[in-house]
């Protein structure tokens, strides 16, 4: 009884499809023919052998033959393209490390810690939060006012570092 090994991974196998052909061989080596029916069929003489034709037919069919064999157990034209992706990459890597593209930046999430008071009858002061939310009828408002020479703008700072901004209208 016959029997095979079939390997571990086999994704790094290549199918076989004719002989020890494998499908890019096969392509590389159906180019010939479609070149050679393009050049029978479009270059005068149309559809005539002529003593131009045969060199460029024979050129492709050397470059496809060697393009098709194998080096190494892969095709040449394979070393081509990593000789070729090789080239094309960059030579030089500058590395910078204020770059925060495509890096995880590990921040420190703070927690809340509750302050114990020595007393604890005294109560605690709620904060007013200011929802704010204008319109624009009430930003054009605005930008009138500002530019109306009737109204004067005036502000000064608060004891806790804010600003009191006024509009007065000029009395003449």
């Amino acid at each position: 009884m016959r029997t095979t090994v079939i390997p571990a991974q086999i994704t790094t196998i290549e199918d076989k499809i004719a002989g020890n052909l494998n499908l890019i061989q096969i392509l590389i080596l159906m180019v010939p023919v479609f070149w050679t029916t393009i050049i029978y069929t479009i270059f005068t003489p149309a559809m005539h052998l002529a003593w131009y034709k045969i060199p460029l037919v024979l050129s492709v069919l050397f470059i496809c033959l060697l393009l098709s064999l194998r080096i190494k157990g892969k095709v040449v034209v394979s070393w081509l393209g990593i000789l070729f992706r090789y080239n094309i990459r960059p030579k030089y890597y500058v590395f910078n490390k204020n770059s925060f593209y495509l890096r995880n930046l590990d921040l420190p999430i703070f927690e809340k810690r509750e302050v114990k008071l020595l007393h604890k009858n005294v109560a605690k002061k709620e904060t007013k939060q200011l929802n704010l939310k204008f319109s624009i009828a009430d930003f054009v408002k605005f930008e009138n006012m500002i530019g109306n020479p009737k109204y004067t703008l005036s502000y000064r700072e608060g004891k806790k570092g804010g600003i009191n901004v006024a509009f007065r209208q000029v009395q003449k």
